[in-house]
Formats: C-alpha cells, structure tokens, sequence
C-alpha cells in the first residue's frame, strides 16, 4: 500500500511521515532535500535555477514511486510528485520565475510519467495557514529557506487549495494542522491516526 502525505512548506509533512511510520511500522520515503544540488542556488536565483530544480524534483518522485510500487511493502511518502506540477512549477511559471518553454516541456514529462504509475492509494493532505507554516519553518531553522517570502507561501497556499478540492485520483483524508501538534500532544496523533484507520479498512 503507497500512503502519501501532501502539504505546503512547512505543514509538517515529514514530521508526520516520521512518527506515523514509527507507529505503524510503515516504511518511510522523504523528500530529497539534503542531498539535492538545487535547491540552494534555486533560494539564491529562482528565475536561473527553477527549471532544473523542478526537473531534479520530478526525477527523484518518479523514482520513489517506482521503488515503492516494486517493493511490495507499505510505504509511507513524504510529498507527491502531483505537488510539483499542479502546484510550485505552474506558480514559477506565472510569477515569471520560469519560461513557457520550460513549463511546457516539464509539463509533457510529467504527463508522460503519471501515465507510467499509479496514484498512492491514501492522499493526507496538511492543511495550514500562512502564520503556521511560517512559524514551522523558522523553527527547523534551515538557512535556504530564511528567503521564503510571504506572499510565495501565499500563493502556495491558494494553489493547494484549488488543486485538493478537485483531487478525485484516490481516498483522501485533510487534517487541518493550525491548532495540532502532533510531537507535543499524544492526543493530537492519536485522532489524525484514528482517521487513517478508517479510511485504510475502507481500502480492503
């Protein structure tokens, strides 16, 4: 089973991997961030780097998705590769950060790969607002990030939206993460773990 969580920057998305794969003893796949040579320079040179960092980004989930469909296990991921093109290169592509010949031609590729795989079983997405997801991020601390603007997080925020209330590829749960906190407060796991529950019998 392919159980994937879905979330703007700083939602908690692999917080949440991390504790729910202890818990159910599901194997966990992340987001390639350290060892990502882009992603540095794209914080520096969006308009520069953001083609290559999208591309680099679609390979990598591609892969992920492969490996786990081939691993027979259940498996827990830490972002989807539908984020990237419904969401961060469409966003690059109209705040100028990214040319249409460049959209266009990610866009076709990831076309052609979704055509290749199928759809996690289990979508969670994270719900948060601006001042939550700022708040996150400052606390992780991670130095590339200490550019984020506000009105990037935004427009993140507006893309999720639209792209969830239209998502039909599979079960989806949304966890409104504002006022939870899933490290701190047992309880707090313990509901959304709840929910998963329901919504994975429902998958048998």
């Amino acid at each position: 089973m392919h159980i994937a969580i879905a979330g703007n920057i700083g939602s908690g998305k692999t917080t949440l991997t991390r504790l729910l794969s202890k818990h159910y003893n599901w194997e966990a796949r992340y987001e390639d961030v350290d060892e990502n040579p882009y992603l540095n320079d794209f914080y520096e040179d969006m308009q520069r780097w953001s083609f290559n960092l999208q591309i680099y980004f679609l390979n990598s989930r591609f892969n992920q998705i492969l490996e786990i469909r081939k691993s027979g296990k259940t498996v827990i991921q830490d972002r989807t590769i539908y984020e990237d093109a419904h969401i961060f290169a469409p966003n690059l592509h109209s705040m100028g950060l990214m040319t249409s010949r460049d959209f266009n031609n990610y866009s076709s590729l990831f076309q052609l790969m979704c055509s290749l795989v199928k759809p996690p079983d289990l979508l969670i997405y994270l719900r948060a607002t601006v001042p939550t997801l700022v708040s996150q991020i400052q606390k992780r601390g991670r130095e590339y990030e200490n550019s984020i603007r506000l009105d990037y997080l935004k427009r993140l925020n507006e893309r999720y939206e639209a792209w969830i209330s239209s998502y039909n590829l599979s079960k989806l749960l949304i966890v409104d993460v504002d006022n939870r906190n899933f490290i701190d407060k047992p309880e707090d796991l313990s509901s959304i773990i709840d929910k998963i529950d329901a919504e994975i019998h429902g998958l048998f």
